[in-house]
């Protein structure tokens, strides 16, 4: 019993990775994504902080050969902007980048230096994050990419539905477990109450 819970605890971590929002594949001609932001979420800095969170890690996951770089600075009225960098097809196919296994957390205001992993850059996009909520940044940033979003196969349809199903029955065993506690504790009460009654005669 230890080892299915244990399986299925490593499992849901993999999936909660693997799928879900910001599971999306990249075109070749994404070279980097860069995000702007405050570090505090107050004056429109709650959405990119949330995308920075949930949506980012598994962008990163899907693709690891695309620099993915977050500055979050102290002005708080400032800017919260993405910048997308793009290159083109024939240096996309040409061009091996360098697998960056992690993104790159920066605080400064200064200018950010340019990656030196993959492609040069031939143009940039940027989305306006601030006041959006992550939902809506990932909807634009996968119009303006036309990345394709990653779905489940079939067997993680049912690793999906069977770590649905365990948590069904973990609920149901956890409400029984309850239940008995409850009458453990009612039994116990109503014995020790009748032994004080004993005593006092």
């Amino acid at each position: 019993m230890v080892s299915i819970v244990r399986r299925m605890r490593k499992l849901r971590a993999l999936l909660a990775v693997r799928l879900g929002p910001g599971a999306a594949i990249l075109p070749p001609e994404v070279t980097r994504i860069h995000m702007d932001f405050a570090r505090a979420v107050e004056d429109g800095h709650w959405g990119p902080r949330k995308f920075w969170r949930n949506c980012l890690p598994r962008l990163k996951y899907h693709n690891p050969a695309v620099v993915m770089t977050v500055n979050r600075t102290e002005d708080q009225l400032g800017p919260a902007v993405m910048t997308v960098h793009f290159t083109n097809t024939a240096a996309a196919k040409s061009t091996e980048p360098e697998i960056s296994s992690t993104t790159t957390k920066q605080i400064s205001t200064g200018p950010v230096p340019e990656s030196k992993a993959g492609p040069i850059t031939v143009k940039t996009e940027t989305i306006n994050m601030k006041h959006r909520v992550d939902s809506e940044i990932l909807d634009q940033l996968l119009k303006l990419t036309k990345a394709k979003v990653v779905q489940p196969t079939p067997e993680e349809t049912r690793e999906i539905r069977d770590i649905e199903e365990q948590n069904v029955k973990s609920a149901r065993d956890a409400a029984l477990m309850q239940a008995e506690n409850k009458k453990r504790r009612r039994e116990e009460e109503i014995l020790r109450q009748a032994r004080g009654s004993m005593d006092t005669n």
